[in-house]
């Protein structure tokens, strides 16, 4: 799981990289830094655009890929290690940042066009319910294990490990967490492409379209929030970063 979660936040950085070099080219053309050049700039902006795709793609693959290494840690346990290999991890994870690459281009240069918008509206879609499916499983399996875990305190049963439940519960939750977060960072900007598809030139969705900028900047909160969870939801991270600090002050 922790290879998908560094290639999560390696995602998540690509939106900040992104409108690093972008803002970079505006101070640039600015200051009369370097000449204007309208091919130069639309590649720039293409290549901006292209990152931006690419990390959401990747985004949402490598949640889904989250989800489903969490799903088989819960419900096949005992054959963990010969389900995920460590080849098929690699595997997962290079086909991943391939097909996501060919896509963000794809869209780039097809970006006129509805098929292509609603490919990748199909895409946000399925893997939404695929996530939803694996985690409503899982919370289920976890809301079992709460009930056992009180029974036991009771003296009806015995044998069930209190901290196995809490740890898969805890762990379940974190990951809601990321998926919750993306959905409503994300979400603006599929509802964008959809009204883009399907009421381009209705009153309300011109209005909305006026509010891009909002929906990019709630892009790169995702990307900033991401990292927050990541360190407060996980002990060995805290650990990490206590030890650090605790270094630099002394």
């Amino acid at each position: 799981m922790y290879y998908f979660i560094c290639c999560l936040a390696a995602s998540d950085m690509l939106v900040s990289i992104s409108n690093l070099i972008e803002t970079l080219i505006l101070i640039l053309l600015r200051h009369a830094a370097i000449e204007y050049n309208e091919p130069m700039v639309k590649m720039m902006d293409n290549i901006v655009d292209t990152m931006i795709l690419c990390s959401l793609v990747t985004s949402l693959s490598f949640l889904g890929a989250i989800a489903v290494d969490r799903y088989v840690t819960i419900f096949y346990a005992l054959r963990y290690h010969s389900i995920i290999t460590q080849c098929r991890v690699v595997s997962a994870i290079t086909g991943i940042w391939l097909a996501s690459m060919a896509c963000s281009i794809t869209f780039i240069v097809f970006s006129d066009s509805h098929i292509v918008i609603l490919c990748l509206i199909g895409f946000f879609i399925s893997m939404l319910l695929l996530m939803l499916g694996l985690y409503i499983h899982m919370f289920v399996l976890a809301r079992k294990h709460s009930q056992i875990i009180m029974a036991q305190q009771k003296g009806v049963r015995r044998g069930f490990s209190p901290h196995q439940a809490v740890a898969k519960l805890r762990g379940a939750i974190t990951l809601t967490m990321l998926l919750g977060i993306f959905f409503v960072c994300w979400g603006p900007f599929f509802l964008h492409l959809t009204l883009i598809v399907s009421c381009p030139k209705h009153p309300f969705c011109r209005e909305y379209f006026k509010y891009f900028n909002i929906t990019f900047v709630l892009m790169i909160f995702n990307s900033i929030i991401d990292p927050i969870i990541y360190a407060f939801r996980s002990r060995e991270l805290r650990k990490t970063l206590k030890d650090i600090v605790l270094c630099c002050s002394q």
